[in-house]
């Protein structure tokens, strides 16, 4: 399918089999997810995968029982950093020297900018814009999940703060934002998989500024 396709085909799967997802898939997911899109290229998030069933069972107690969560084969958790520290953003300068063979003085107004950015926020400010960032890879697994034809459906629906401590989150410097299951639908017991998309009409969702 193209992209196109795959989007028209997907949508939030209520209810899951059970059957795994290959490995392949999941690696074409996740590499796609990596890749995705972040603002100065920081990707300010941890994205935690979750196969083991007995760990997701317990997740599912903090998300209102959702059945997704353990009908599906892996459950993708998006997490936003706490703070942005100076430490986090040496990481991701040295990171960028080596990547790309520049020297560290090429890169000193760049990691000046990062810094006074982060340092002229307090730490909720900066969470609340890594989890913005981990949004845009939340979108980018979603639709890589349907160019593989799996299932995922987004959650936000849970209570973070119990899942943060079931995962023990606070002490990695992150704090949960939402939740993507993979799996695949199960067709006989989900009320929504025959159901029309329903999106607005692009004269409506698209405005023209001239």
């Amino acid at each position: 399918m193209n992209l196109i396709q795959a989007l028209n085909w997907r949508y939030a799967a209520k209810r899951m089999n059970g059957q795994k997802v290959s490995q392949a898939k999941i690696d074409n997911i996740l590499e796609a997810t990596r890749l995705s899109a972040s603002s100065m290229g920081l990707q300010p998030y941890s994205i935690l995968v979750v196969e083991d069933e007995n760990r997701r069972k317990e997740i599912q107690k903090v998300a209102y029982n959702q059945p997704q969560i353990v009908e599906a084969s892996h459950l993708l958790i998006f997490a936003a950093w706490d703070n942005i520290t100076e430490a986090q953003i040496n990481e991701y300068i040295n990171n960028t020297i080596e990547t790309r063979g520049v020297t560290p003085e090429s890169l000193a107004d760049f990691k000046n900018s990062l810094l006074n950015i982060a340092n002229g926020n307090t730490p909720e400010q900066n969470y609340q814009w890594a989890a913005r960032q981990a949004y845009i890879a939340f979108g980018t697994a979603i639709a890589a999940a349907a160019t593989e034809e799996v299932d995922a459906t987004p959650m936000e629906g849970f209570n973070a703060a119990a899942l943060d401590e079931l995962l023990n989150l606070k002490e990695k410097g992150l704090r949960s934002v939402t939740l993507l299951p993979l799996g695949y639908r199960d067709a006989e017991k989900d009320w929504l998989v025959s159901q029309k998309k329903v999106r607005r009409e692009k004269a409506d969702l698209f405005l023209e500024v001239v």
